[in-house]
């Protein structure tokens, strides 16, 4: 059985999301229509959208009707340009798991090697500082100058994005474990390799843990940005071609979708953190 505290946490959930969507239907009520001029109105009947629309979001209940459409039928593929949100999710995904793979292939032996070294610390530092703060989109043009691939360039910023709180994170809980600790399997004996496995990683888990879901949280915003700018397939390609169709109920169910699916991933590095703070 729930205990109390979820019962009412619910009951407040379910309290602000009638209020937000009572807010929200009653805004669009007492909206007044605008038409298109010019060239966005010749556009809007190309598309056959007409060229009366609202000046505000849709209502909601035209919202609710994109997740009857598009979640009745998520694996449809009529082409390039027309696919279902389950597949367009599953492009988005795939990137974002394939680039925080390798990042973590690098960012977790570089870390554990710099947070057990001083003196790697010390020489890497600068190099780390000056690297971290740049933002992911910027190194698309270069990706995409050197790649000759959107894709395979959207990997990469994914790569990029992720490394650096992983790399910083394990650095970090690998040169904050307590002393005693090592003193204790260094008067056994214990080789570095068996030291670093039983000693190290379990006292740093949760510490490198933190940094890998600070990297999937900064990769799932990035991947939307980069599928915008390099199109073809993805979420955020799937966004930006709803609003050049005007479709702005589509565009608010993908932007839910996104953030329901983000959701997912911080529950699923939430529940590994609870693991391995367990295990400490």
């Amino acid at each position: 059985m729930p205990s109390r505290l979820a019962q009412q946490a619910a009951l407040i959930s379910l309290l602000v999301l009638g209020l937000f969507l009572g807010a929200w239907q009653l805004a669009t009520q007492t909206q007044e229509p605008a038409l298109l001029l010019g060239s966005d109105a010749e556009y809007a009947a190309l598309m056959g959208k007409g060229v009366e629309k609202g000046n505000g979001f849709p209502p909601p209940a035209k919202v609710g009707q994109a997740f009857v459409k598009y979640l009745s039928h998520p694996f449809y593929d009529n082409g390039p340009n027309d696919k279902g949100i389950a597949i367009q999710l599953g492009y988005s995904l795939g990137r974002v798991g394939l680039g925080f793979l390798l990042a973590t292939l690098v960012a977790l032996p570089l870390g554990f090697t710099i947070g057990m070294s001083p003196l790697l610390f010390r020489a890497l530092n600068p190099f780390i500082q000056v690297l971290k703060p740049i933002s992911p989109l910027a190194w698309m043009p270069l990706a995409l100058y050197s790649l000759k691939d959107a894709a395979v360039s959207g990997i990469f910023v994914i790569f990029i994005c992720s490394v650096w709180p992983m790399l910083i994170n394990t650095a970090f809980g690998v040169a904050s474990v307590r002393r005693d600790w090592l003193d204790v399997a260094r008067t056994l004996e214990v080789d570095p390799l068996r030291r670093a496995w039983l000693v190290i990683l379990p006292a740093a888990a949760p510490t490198i843990v933190t940094g890998m879901r600070i990297s999937m949280g900064i990769a799932w915003l990035v991947i939307v940005a980069a599928e915008m700018l390099v199109g073809g397939t993805g979420i955020g390609y799937f966004v930006w071609n709803e609003w050049n169709n005007l479709a702005l109920p589509n565009v608010i169910f993908a932007v839910l979708m996104i953030g329901m699916a983000g959701m997912v991933l911080d529950l699923l590095f939430g529940w590994l953190q609870k693991l391995v703070t367990y295990r400490e």
